[in-house]
């Protein structure tokens, strides 16, 4: 890891044991990347400033601990690095849904080594709802249009009134936002990424779809 990276993760309040925990995610992805598709090809050698440092700023947002959903956990972005946060905290979970079966096994490995708090669920995006009943947070990253994501979110929302979406996005949000609102009532928050000026998270609150 670059020093500056390590500086700005410190500055994030990342402890030094939270960061020997990424490292040796660090090093399990690149194993796993060798073998499978994890993340687009053209990233790969930006792990840390691309992938992982953009996947902790969710923990700036949300400090508290909690039952997590991860949506397409794929690469562990950002469902690894919550799980990982939240081992320092001794409390909350990250449920990581992930229909293909390599990449779960690849998941279950970091979770493995890094002690991370999460639990591998190995099926479809729609089933998973019958598994995981309900959930505070719920994370998906590079998966779908906003419109999509909110189908697969509502069974939650439905159950939590409460429940918060943290949904990474780049430049062309404005118009998935704008789409989304022909279907769904929501409170919106928009926080400009700190790896991506153009890039977003958007916090979603009170989701309901519009009858």
């Amino acid at each position: 890891m670059q020093k500056s990276l390590r500086d700005k993760l410190i500055g994030m309040g990342v402890s030094r044991e939270t960061l020997n925990r990424l490292e040796t995610f660090a090093d399990v992805f690149a194993k796993w990347a060798a073998v499978i598709n994890l993340v687009a090809p053209s990233t790969k050698t930006d792990l840390w400033e691309r992938h992982i440092l953009d996947s902790a700023q969710l923990v700036t947002l949300q400090p508290n601990a909690g039952q997590w959903v991860d949506l397409g956990s794929g690469g562990g972005f950002p469902g690894i690095v919550t799980a990982i946060f939240l081992a320092e905290r001794g409390d909350g979970q990250v449920h990581l849904v992930e229909s293909n079966h390599k990449k779960a096994a690849f998941l279950r490995a970091a979770l493995s080594a890094t002690n991370g708090r999460g639990t591998v669920h190995a099926v479809r995006i729609e089933t998973a709802p019958d598994l995981i009943k309900s959930c505070d947070f719920l994370s998906a990253r590079a998966l779908a249009e906003l419109d999509i994501l909110f189908d697969f979110a509502e069974p939650w929302a439905s159950r939590n009134p409460d429940l918060v979406c943290y949904l990474h996005k780049g430049r062309d949000y404005r118009s998935e936002v704008e789409k989304s609102r022909r279907r769904w009532s929501y409170d919106l928050v928009k926080h400009t990424s700190i790896v991506e000026p153009d890039s977003v998270v958007l916090e979603i609150r009170r989701l309901q779809k519009i009858t």
